[in-house]
């Protein structure tokens, strides 16, 4: 701070002092509304373990890759702005057309395998009773929490969708990365987020990598007036031509834990997608991604309020959809494999 103008270092120190105000624990997020169906205590009876399940797993998973945190997050996201978070996202392919996995923003998803290992564990503990779209939830959540965010509880009793979703939903429904921070607003206003729940879930950003083609078009064939020259001149040795394949970090401060840096990156114009750096350069959420980038508690209260939120966004409940036996194929093509786990409960190692 000791360059900042007075002004400047006044909201600094504003809004740390003001931090004390915005303290969050895992309990207090029960609080937050739940839709009908749903229940933040689901399991209680039927699968007591599944939690546990999810986090012991995933904690090997990431001590191997810490990769697939951002992957699991991200198909998490994917799922849910697309049908609502049906796990429609996992399912393959059919006769009856592509699957939401081909269509372009899905081309480069990662963790399929991830969520139908976690699935296998679950079922054999408990039998067919947790849903894909409630195993992939508690994945995203610990995702979080296991790279360095906060910890929360997730409202469950989601049932699994029976079909995805075409290509032109899964295109309307997911903005791509050269957006503009009106059309994301635009957006997700009509799925009920606010301009704080859209910069805070785009927090999720703190974490993962992007390859070249998400971003090359703010460096060539002109560069972007609003990126970092040195952050410009690094992402070019990166990405030489419009066409590269490479990949590169979003974070650029702290690319593999979940934190507040994302923030910090766009306010030095740093940002890797123009759907981040305009988060910044637009005044509707300037100054919401500048009290992230300096309370970073602020920013874990408001991501759990936004995720909580989109976990729920148009879930089956109750006696629609089903709970699949395989992630990736419906029941109803499955019933050789959905007999066999149906029958299996046996003791799992948890």
């Amino acid at each position: 701070m000791a360059n900042a103008t007075p002004f400047t270092a006044f909201l600094l120190v504003s809004f740390l002092c003001i931090s004390s105000y915005f303290s969050f624990s895992k309990a207090e997020n029960t609080a937050l509304p739940i839709v009908s169906g749903l229940s933040w205590t689901f399991y209680q009876k039927s699968c007591p373990k599944v939690e546990s399940i999810v986090r012991k797993q995933l904690q090997k998973v990431f001590k191997e890759d810490i990769s697939q945190a951002a992957a699991l997050l991200r198909l998490h996201f994917h799922d849910c702005f697309v049908q609502g978070c049906d796990a429609s996202v996992l399912l393959d392919g059919s006769a009856s057309g592509p699957s939401e996995q081909d269509a372009p923003p899905n081309l480069t998803l990662r963790g399929f395998k991830i969520i139908n290992d976690l699935r296998a564990l679950v079922h054999k503990e408990c039998g067919r009773v947790v849903s894909c779209a409630d195993i992939a939830a508690l994945a995203a959540r610990d995702s979080v929490y296991l790279s360095g965010g906060p910890d929360y509880d997730v409202p469950l009793g989601r049932r699994d969708g029976l079909s995805f979703a075409t290509r032109d939903a899964t295109l309307q429904n997911l903005p791509p990365p050269f957006a503009n921070a009106d059309t994301i607003l635009s957006s997700l206003a009509t799925k009920n987020f606010d301009p704080t729940d859209v910069v805070a879930l785009s927090g999720g950003h703190t974490i993962g990598i992007s390859h070249c083609g998400s971003f090359t078009r703010r460096l060539y064939p002109t560069q972007d007036p609003t990126m970092d020259q040195t952050f410009a001149k690094n992402l070019r040795r990166v990405c030489p031509t419009e066409n590269s394949t490479n990949t590169t970090v979003l974070d650029i401060r702290t690319p593999n834990k979940f934190d507040n840096k994302y923030y910090v990156d766009l306010m030095n114009r740093q940002g890797l997608f123009t759907s981040d750096q305009d988060l910044y350069t637009n005044g509707k959420t300037r100054s919401i991604v500048t009290s992230f980038a300096v309370n970073e508690t602020l920013f874990f209260e408001k991501f759990v309020v936004a995720m909580v939120k989109m976990s729920q966004l148009s879930v089956l409940t109750g006696k629609t959809g089903e709970i699949r036996a395989n992630c990736s194929v419906r029941n109803a093509n499955n019933r050789s494999f959905l007999a066999s786990v149906v029958e299996e409960n046996a003791t799992s190692e948890y």
